[in-house]
């Protein structure tokens, strides 16, 4: 019986004689397994690799999906160098703890640059109402009792320095958290009286007083407050990178440990394989010939790592030739059952491939049969019309 055999340097593939009667005469199989509990034990440590395997295939999904979605960090030149430096200083990805770390003591001492610059605001505001003419602007405009029937239609939001102050000193989180929305909320308190008031009117005139002196004043922090937001923008854009950085670590050590976990998995099937080849039973002469038959159906790919398997177990087995001599009661026990599990392996897969092409013929032939049908017709078609 011949099959088919590729040259290991390449080339055109070459037959592959087998030789032997089957008569059992080659080295004896390992004792059979012959206990239940041998079985159950296989099983159990089956069962345990499969669940490994599902869990392993979480994470290698949960990795894959990381570094499919990742977005590349900001290579502009100021960040760049920026990430260099970092990680420099922290010595790679080891110390991704220690930025997370240190980004939460840089936030705590940004919000303590801010809590300074609104304390300097703070006196500003202050000095504005210590003026003679703060006094309307101190509490909520009572609309009821001035009858301004009309002043939530003109002013959407009203705003008065009680209200400004008390926000200031909340400390329940509500407050204020950054010195412009202060800023803001003073200038809506003049800005609203202006609004709502003739020009010609005290309240008008006072307010835009008041608004004038205060723009003064704020024009004399506002450089420490650009400063303090630009320090911050730094800050920020640094403390994503770090972020990055850590969780990138944290997916390139998953990726790692998996591996080696995948590596001792496939390890401990091997062995497992290896068990269950050594428990199996003798070859019947039947068999022998019908894994003959299998070897000579293989595809020259498959042929050639039939031969590796031969080759594994037997170093004096020769693939070389214009022909290769297998003689099947020579092989070990073993070895027959891994070229019997490999054959019905990678005939099955042949055949699915072979099922799916003539598939795709069938559904070609049927197209073409269709739009000969559909050509017939449209001619009959206009035949008929003449």
């Amino acid at each position: 019986m011949a099959a088919a055999s590729e040259d290991p340097v390449g080339g055109v593939p070459q037959p592959l004689t087998l030789n032997g009667d089957g008569d059992g005469t080659g080295p004896a199989a390992a004792e059979p397994v012959n206990t239940q509990s041998d079985l159950e034990q296989f099983r159990q440590r089956v069962d345990e690799y499969i669940s490994k395997a599902d869990e392993l295939e979480h994470r290698v999904n949960e990795v894959v999906e990381y570094y499919t979605s990742k977005k590349p960090m900001n290579t502009s030149k100021g960040s760049s160098g920026g990430k260099e430096k970092e990680k420099k200083k922290s010595g790679g990805s080891n110390n991704s703890g220690n930025k997370l770390a240190d980004g939460s003591r840089k936030e705590a001492v940004c919000s303590k640059r801010m809590q300074e610059l609104m304390r300097q605001f703070g006196t500003i505001l202050k000095q504005i109402t210590q003026h003679k003419w703060a006094r309307p602007f101190m509490n909520p405009v009572d609309v009821k009792g001035l009858g301004l029937d009309d002043y939530y239609e003109v002013i959407k939001k009203p705003m008065d320095i009680g209200t400004i102050k008390n926000q200031m000193e909340a400390k329940d989180g509500s407050g204020y958290k950054n010195v412009r929305e202060i800023y803001a909320d003073v200038r809506l308190v003049f800005t609203n009286a202006m609004k709502y008031n003739d020009d010609r009117c005290d309240i008008h005139i006072m307010a835009k007083t008041l608004l004038e002196k205060f723009e003064e004043k704020w024009l004399l922090l506002l450089p420490k407050v650009v400063e303090e937001e630009a320090r911050q923008k730094e800050e920020a854009a640094q403390a994503l990178v770090n972020m990055q950085i850590a969780r990138e670590a944290t997916y390139a050590k998953m990726a790692k440990d998996t591996n080696i976990e995948l590596d001792e998995l496939n390890s401990r099937l091997e062995e497992i394989r290896t068990l269950v080849i050594q428990k199996c039973r003798k070859m019947s002469t039947e068999e022998k010939r019908k894994l003959g038959v299998g070897l000579s159906t293989l595809s020259p790919e498959d042929l050639n790592k039939a031969l590796e398997i031969i080759a594994e177990n037997n170093p004096s087995f020769q693939a070389t030739g214009e022909v290769v001599d297998l003689d099947m009661d020579a092989q070990s026990e073993s070895t027959l059952w891994k070229l019997k599990f490999f054959v019905k392996g990678a005939l099955e897969l042949q055949a699915k491939n072979s099922a799916s092409k003539a598939d795709d013929t069938t559904l070609k032939r049927k197209k073409e049969i269709c739009d000969a049908l559909a050509k017939s017709k449209k001619r009959n078609k206009k035949l008929s019309s003449l």
